[in-house]
């Protein structure tokens, strides 16, 4: 239907496409006044003599429903002309126009370099100060999560709610060899890893025959299990309090002190620099952010992996990953176990910058930023997964005035990604390895 048509009022077509927008509209106005009334609609307010009275804000819902019913009009008009931008329409012949993927594999992985490379200069950058560079940190840690988490949702095709619990484990299990063993951080960074994948299978098997919203279920009251161990067995996790007093990561033995123990030399002092606290900060980034290189690296090559390609044909179809005779109980199982590993030692590195850890850290919030972190990315996408947290993460940091705002323009995003770019901002389902002598696809560098 061309533009010319769409103005035509005696169009058939047009029409019925001017009169399901309005329609749409309309519903879309009412829930949203059913929403905003109670929401906005009422305000209580303290009276001088120490009464409470109400103040009705009926504007603010009108104002409400009438964005709403404008927005979702103008929507509804638009998208087939977003749908034939975006290639989605269909041929005369009735089959689909071959899509074209907004950014291709190759300025996916060109992007993913960019931001490989700008990450690691930033703590060298003018604008660059202590704040930046601790929330950049910050940011590489839901990136470690989310590329781990990737593993089991993006490519396995399982969704998982409690995937805190693995970052959880990690940080307890550091947190306790480290506070009493007296193990160092590279020596506990693999025990973590390995607890957590043990935690994992512990959770792949009661949901090996499970899908979908069931499998959702149980991994959400998997994770919110450990949460309620952590506060109620405090002989060992110090409960509601934590574990705290926690060593900070030195450098191969040298602290970021000022002054340090005897027979000790600190940071400054073996580089012959004056001393500066922003020192740990920038140690801690790099640190982090030679893990997430080494997640991204190990979890690219497992997907070329004939282990990868079973992730993905569970994906897929399930019941045609049975019968191509594939053990769907290891490539589960697996996956938990490698998802979990990574998670692991995201939790060890949290636990060392914090130095404290307690359940509070662990709730499901964290489990729903992270998943929200991987939908927005795209499933199976690494690059997909920094753009989103530095999005969900970095962004909100850095305005604050807006902050209150955080959780409407969040929910508003994953609206808009869904309509309009349902695999996600650099999402595609493309297998890694094709039948016929193909090369494999662009996406996997992604």
């Amino acid at each position: 239907m061309s533009l010319a048509a769409a103005r035509d009022t005696h169009d058939p077509e047009a029409r019925s496409l001017f009169v399901a927008a309005l329609r749409e509209a309309l519903v879309a106005g009412i829930i949203m006044v059913g929403l905003a009334l109670p929401l906005v609609g009422f305000e209580l307010e303290n009276q001088t003599g120490g009464g409470v009275a109400i103040d009705y804000r009926f504007d603010w819902v009108a104002i409400a429903a009438l964005v709403t019913f404008f927005g979702r009009f103008a929507v509804a008009l638009s998208r087939p002309y977003v749908a034939s931008a975006l290639g989605r329409q269909k041929s005369v012949a009735g089959t689909p126009v071959r899509r074209t993927a907004l950014p291709s594999g190759v300025t996916s992985a060109h992007l993913g370099l960019v931001l490989g490379l700008v990450a690691l200069a930033l703590p060298f950058l003018p604008i660059a100060d202590r704040y930046i560079v601790d929330t950049a940190t910050t940011v590489l840690i839901y990136v470690m999560l989310g590329l781990g988490l990737n593993i089991v949702v993006g490519l396995a095709g399982l969704l998982d709610l409690g995937y805190v619990a693995f970052y959880a484990v990690g940080a307890y299990s550091f947190a306790l060899l480290s506070t009493i063993y007296g193990m160092s951080f590279w020596l506990c960074l693999p025990v973590a890893g390995i607890m957590a994948a043990f935690f994992g299978i512990l959770l792949g098997f009661p949901v090996l025959r499970l899908r979908g919203d069931y499998l959702a279920i149980v991994t959400l009251g998997f994770g919110e299990i450990i949460r309620v161990v952590l506060i109620n067995f405090d002989v060992l996790t110090g409960g509601p309090n934590g574990v705290g007093g926690i060593p900070r990561l030195t450098f191969f033995g040298h602290p970021f002190a000022n002054r340090a123990q005897d027979g000790v030399t600190p940071f400054h002092e073996l580089f012959g620099i004056a001393y500066a606290p922003i020192h740990r900060v920038i140690f801690l980034y790099y640190v982090i952010f030679v893990l997430v290189l080494i997640t991204a690296f190990v979890s690219m090559r497992l997907r070329r992996l004939p282990i990868g390609r079973a992730w993905e044909a569970l994906r897929e179809d399930e019941i045609a990953c049975r019968s191509l005779g594939l053990n769907v109980t290891r490539v589960k199982l697996s996956a938990f176990a490698i998802g979990a590993m990574f998670g692991g030692f995201a939790g060890t590195f949290f636990a060392a910058r914090q130095g404290l850890v307690s359940p509070e850290s662990f709730t499901f919030w964290e489990s729903a930023l992270v998943l929200m972190i991987v939908v927005l990315g795209g499933l199976g996408s690494q690059t997909g997964v920094v753009i989103a947290a530095i999005a969900v993460i970095a962004i909100p940091e850095f305005s604050r005035d807006l902050a209150q705002f955080r959780m409407l323009m969040f929910g508003a995003a994953m609206v808009a990604l869904m309509v309009w770019r349902p695999g996600g901002i650099i999402g595609t389902r493309a297998p890694s390895v094709r039948l016929g002598g193909g090369v494999p696809s662009p996406s996997g560098k992604a």
